[in-house]
């Protein structure tokens, strides 16, 4: 009786280390996958898609070139899911910023606020994701299309809500607003000249109250 709860405790120990040690093994290896990515990151963002290299990427990250093939193909497949990844959360949180129906004119202005800035925000997480996914990779034309069109409907719904003039061609105002942001991370995010609440408060100024001062007639 002794011997048998000796060998099921055995048992019970030896399946309780193999299951720790590849509870290990997953987390190193998922470790391992995300200072590739993050090496790969930089590497395209500084050096472009053609310049860089694998040998590069896995010297950054402190690896050999055996642990890149282990997670990915090719540098295509590394930079394609770089790109990927980057543009699937810009468009998700595109589509949660839409504002809501019911708000006064002054919550207005502060849930602009409050959108323009988390767009900045995250622009500014990892300026090096915002470098190969919105101006780097080959359909960054398509990319930015992609997001006029969430603009657009966006704008459309709040149009629709009574928060903008109907004379307003929201395509236009859509492409307007996806052409700023664009030219704005390029010459003042992502250098570091202004921070993403700084430059998210003149968009909304210019957007809620324009340019002219109380002129008299």
């Amino acid at each position: 009786m002794q011997d048998a709860v000796e060998k099921n405790l055995f048992l019970e120990l030896g399946e309780r280390s193999f299951n720790e040690m590849q509870a290990s093994k997953g987390l190193k290896g998922r470790e391992s996958r995300e200072r590739i990515m993050a090496a790969a990151a930089y590497e395209f963002a500084c050096h472009g898609f053609h310049e860089t290299k694998i040998s590069s990427i896995v010297s950054r990250a402190g690896l050999t070139q055996p642990a890149f093939y282990l997670y990915f193909s090719s540098k295509e497949a590394i930079f394609n899911e770089l790109v990927d990844d980057f543009r699937s959360r810009l468009f998700r949180l595109t589509e949660e910023l839409r504002l809501t129906a019911g708000m006064r004119k002054e919550e207005l202005a502060q849930q602009t606020l409050g959108a323009v800035t988390a767009l900045f925000r995250f622009l500014a997480e990892d300026p090096n994701l915002t470098r190969i996914g919105l101006f780097q990779a080959h359909d960054a034309e398509q990319c930015k299309e992609a997001a006029i069109s969430l603009v657009t409907e966006n704008l459309l719904a709040e149009q629709q809500a009574g928060y903008y003039r109907t004379e307003l061609n929201m395509s236009i105002v859509a492409a307007s607003i996806v052409g700023m942001i664009e030219r704005l991370t390029a010459t003042c995010l992502l250098p570091g000249a202004y921070e993403p609440e700084v430059i998210a408060k003149e968009i909304m100024n210019l957007l809620m109250y324009g340019m002219t001062t109380a002129l008299e007639s």
